[in-house]
């Protein structure tokens, strides 16, 4: 009786291929762990070649998907005029949205080693723990960019962060770089907290953990009289507000930046910030996005803040990490103005920031890997003397970087500070428009000082042959650094396709 009562029943299997990418790159980062241990420290470019081969091949795996996964001919278009399709109890989904961002995530971070290998390899760091830890913080960005519920999203952000912890220390006879291990994990650990218990306070009020769920509790009950609502909505800005760097909450910004070395300094500072951007945009557009009253208020004093502080104390550092450091939390106080916005609009240029930013970044942490070398740190403004009369090329891309980060027009900076700006200005924020503005006024005074320490400052010399004539780099990382400077500027002449890729994917998935 109790065989012929279970016969009847059927079972559902979850559409495991819309989480393809993310399986093989688990299994991909396990077999290039397993294989670096058969491989000599001599042939450790093997590992440097597994690892990229990985992540190219998950970006074809995104972007490309399968017959089940595949948005544009598997899916329909659904009545809210979203393209979505969910897996695993709708905890996972792929959207537009979350592939134009993995795919940014992937290809930034195979840049990012390209960029490295020539750095770890004079510093004496060559080891493939790098690279398996770089594709692990990866994986976690992607679960992070695909998250449904604030489950997911907190797993995603434990397993990136954990990666981070170990890449910051990776260098472990440095006692800067252990000091500044330790800083992240503590204020990492108690951010997280935070946010957890933000999460547990939303739980517990609307009984689910799934952003759809969130939204339609909110949408039926007043929400902005609901003290329990306002304080879990406090605590998980608290806990974004740090993943971002925004102020009050930059604290370990530029001491990690600092302590790191400098290829780990690249990685933190380019694709970490995608994935945090599209964790900001799954929690407070899609799950509250009912109380947008409320947190656009905090953003606008975070992002007001942010923009205050990063470029007036940046003008003080003569470290060129630190001055990066505060500048990246100048540049989150804009990629927050177009989220506190509230509108399509707003996310777009939020979204296309915070891409070009990534490309941006990246180039600039190159410059300074490039004049370092074996057992020396680039790591000062003065380092820069001279560098127009050392190698023309490379002073030319530096410039571009530092134009682009400062907003100069032809470069995409100028195009994506507008565009934001541009977004709060429809809101009628026009007090925040006008602090951008002057803000970016103000921070352009330390980029052009690093432009004139290049052009019009002699070689440096401090007795420690800092500013040797030969700058030389591998033909990948010249070829990769020429074509990063023209990407910029590039984006800059034309920036109509990038952005509508993003007006799309945030149209079509929020």
């Amino acid at each position: 009786m109790l065989f012929a009562t279970l016969i009847p029943m059927q079972f559902s299997l979850p559409n495991i291929m819309l989480a393809a990418p993310e399986m093989f790159l688990l299994a991909g980062t396990c077999f290039v762990l397993l294989a670096d241990l058969f491989i000599k420290d001599s042939q450790r470019f093997i590992t440097y070649l597994l690892a990229q081969i990985v992540l190219l091949a998950t970006v074809a795996l995104v972007w490309l998907g399968t017959s089940d996964g595949n948005l544009i001919v598997a899916e329909s278009l659904q009545a809210n005029g979203s393209l979505s399709v969910t897996a695993f109890s709708d905890m996972f989904v792929l959207d537009p949205l979350a592939r134009v961002l993995k795919v940014s995530i992937l290809l930034v971070t195979s840049g990012v080693f390209v960029y490295s290998r020539a750095y770890l390899r004079n510093q004496g760091m060559y080891k493939g723990e790098y690279f398996t830890l770089g594709l692990f913080a990866v994986l976690g960005m992607m679960i992070m960019v695909s998250a449904k519920t604030m489950l997911l999203i907190y797993l995603g952000l434990e397993l990136l962060s954990l990666s981070m912890y170990a890449m910051v220390a990776f260098k472990r006879n440095d006692g800067r770089a252990s000091e500044a291990a330790m800083k992240y994990f503590v204020l990492g650990a108690i951010a997280s907290g935070m946010l957890l218990y933000g999460m547990s306070l939303i739980y517990g009020i609307t009984g689910s953990l799934d952003f759809a769920h969130i939204a339609s509790y909110m949408s039926a009950h007043p929400v902005m009289q609901n003290i329990g609502l306002l304080l879990g909505l406090a605590f998980i800005i608290v806990g974004l507000g740090f993943k971002l760097g925004l102020v009050p909450f930059h604290m370990w910004v530029p001491d990690v930046y600092d302590g790191s070395p400098t290829a780990v300094t690249m990685f933190l500072g380019t694709a970490p910030k995608i994935a945090a951007f599209a964790m900001v945009i799954r929690i407070l557009a899609e799950g509250l996005g009912d109380m947008v009253q409320g947190w656009q208020q905090i953003l606008s004093l975070l992002a007001a803040a942010s923009l205050l502080l990063g470029n007036v104390v940046a003008i003080a550092q003569t470290n060129i990490k630190r001055m990066l450091a505060y500048s990246t939390i100048s540049h989150m106080g804009f990629v927050v103005m177009g989220i506190l916005a509230g509108s399509q609009e707003g996310y777009a240029a939020s979204m296309f920031y915070v891409i070009t930013y990534a490309i941006i970044a990246m180039g600039g942490f190159a410059i300074v890997i490039l004049l370092s070398r074996s057992g020396y740190e680039a790591d000062q403004l003065n380092d820069l003397k001279g560098l127009s009369s050392r190698h023309p090329w490379y002073a030319f891309m530096m410039m571009l970087f530092l134009f682009s980060m400062a907003g100069v027009p032809p470069t995409v900076g100028f195009y994506a500070k507008l565009a934001v700006i541009n977004a709060v200005v429809d809101e009628n924020i026009i007090w925040l428009a006008v602090l951008a503005v002057v803000m970016s006024v103000i921070g352009a005074f330390y980029y052009l000082r690093a432009i004139k320490l290049m052009y019009f400052d002699k070689l440096a010399d401090n007795g420690k042959d800092v500013s040797t004539p030969n700058v030389t780099a591998p033909m990948d990382f010249n070829i990769l650094l020429s074509s990063n400077g023209i990407a910029v500027l590039a984006l800059g002449i034309l920036p109509g396709a990038l952005m509508s890729v993003c007006v799309w994917a945030v149209k079509a998935s929020l």
